[in-house]
């Protein structure tokens, strides 16, 4: 399981050199608007340092690690949401994704046009904000339309609809992203029926110049950026295009030692990855042997034969068991055998939560 992770933004703020950087998909990168049309897409490995560890103590012929799909999406424009530049199509785009990266500039460039004479990362984000928040409106419209006429034959479910989207409708009105009781199953599953942009798991990607990304909490405008996304429950991740292409072309051994030069501890590319894991809740379990050591992704909560589902259908619907040791555990007893004599290894049944870090092993009967 890989989760997709589109990039949304105005024209010329870097998505596609940045997309190009992370994950060397080749999407045309050029100085005009509406460069992408059609979404480019590209598959990264999300870094786990876990693996190889697994890997030496199983002696494993090979390493698979998780995947995500980064997705460049076409520049969005003011009036997107009623259909100027992409329109509809652009907001279909974002709809197809798991999270949103929100890319607005923070470099100076006077070789690469920006749509605003001044490039304004906040002045970008309050547009993206804007159209999305004018497009979620206007689904809400027409479901209120709807729900009204059903709420007139005393349907009740309509009622609540009716009720829900006004709430919402009017918060979207001032500028505010939209609040409901999360706890209430049947709001809950109204809310998500309506597919709502501003609710989709976001943050902002604030592509950067090397200087800014190495001392960004100490930037002006990153800090603005910062204060005005936090108002919309954003978190604001720094990321370097030309950063991440130079560390993309060397050997991890060169890419640590370049990194250790220049001051910087984490790339971009983790950071962005980290973010996407936490918003959407994911957690990482393994299974680790001889032949290979492969991460595997859940959403946190997952029972175990859901799980083991992912592996292998076969391994759900014939689920019997579970065979699990923690990875910290494994580790400290020198691989799976060791753990086993040692009493680390638990026995869980399909009422079980699978845990991050979790190293297992599938009993089952089709």
């Amino acid at each position: 399981m890989s989760f997709s992770c589109g990039f949304v933004g105005l024209p010329n703020v870097g998505k596609s050199t940045l997309f190009n950087a992370l994950c060397k998909g080749g999407a045309e990168a050029a100085n005009f608007p509406f460069c992408t049309i059609e979404p480019n897409t590209g598959i990264v490995p999300v870094p786990d340092e876990r693996l190889q560890v697994l890997s030496d103590l199983e002696h494993s012929g090979r390493i698979v690690p998780s995947t995500l799909k980064f997705i460049d999406i076409a520049g969005l424009v003011k009036g997107a949401s009623q259909g100027q530049g992409l329109g509809n199509q652009f907001l279909g785009h974002i709809r197809s994704v798991d999270a949103i990266a929100h890319v607005v500039r923070l470099f100076d460039d006077p070789d690469v046009v920006h749509v605003d004479a001044e490039p304004d990362p906040v002045n970008d984000l309050e547009v993206i904000m804007t159209e999305l928040m004018l497009a979620d409106l206007d689904v809400l419209e027409k479901r209120r339309d709807r729900a009204h006429k059903l709420a007139r034959s005393n349907d009740a479910d309509a009622k609540l609809e009716l009720e829900l989207v006004k709430e919402m409708a009017a918060q979207l009105g001032e500028g505010k992203i939209p609040t409901y009781d999360k706890d209430n199953p049947k709001v809950a599953a109204l809310v998500k029926s309506f597919e709502l942009l501003t609710l989709m798991p976001a943050f902002v990607c604030a592509n950067t110049d090397e200087e800014t990304f190495k001392n960004f909490d100490a930037n002006p405008k990153a800090k603005h950026l910062a204060e005005y996304a936090a108002q919309h429950g954003l978190e604001v991740v720094p990321v370097c295009a030309k950063l991440e292409d130079e560390l993309g072309q060397l050997e991890p051994e060169d890419a640590a030692m370049f990194m250790e030069e220049i001051g910087i501890r984490e790339t971009g590319l983790n950071r962005v990855i980290k973010t996407g894991y936490r918003l959407l809740d994911y957690i990482t379990f393994f299974t680790a042997g001889p032949m290979e050591s492969r991460a595997w992704t859940v959403t946190r909560g997952t029972p175990a034969p859901q799980a083991a589902g992912k592996i292998h259908t076969d391994l759900c619907r014939g689920f019997i068991r579970m065979e699990t040791v923690s990875y910290e555990d494994l580790v400290a007893a020198g691989g799976w055998t060791k753990a086993q004599a040692a009493g680390k290894l638990r026995i869980e049944g399909k009422d079980y939560l699978i845990q991050d870090g979790d190293v297992i092993h599938v009993r089952f009967s089709v």
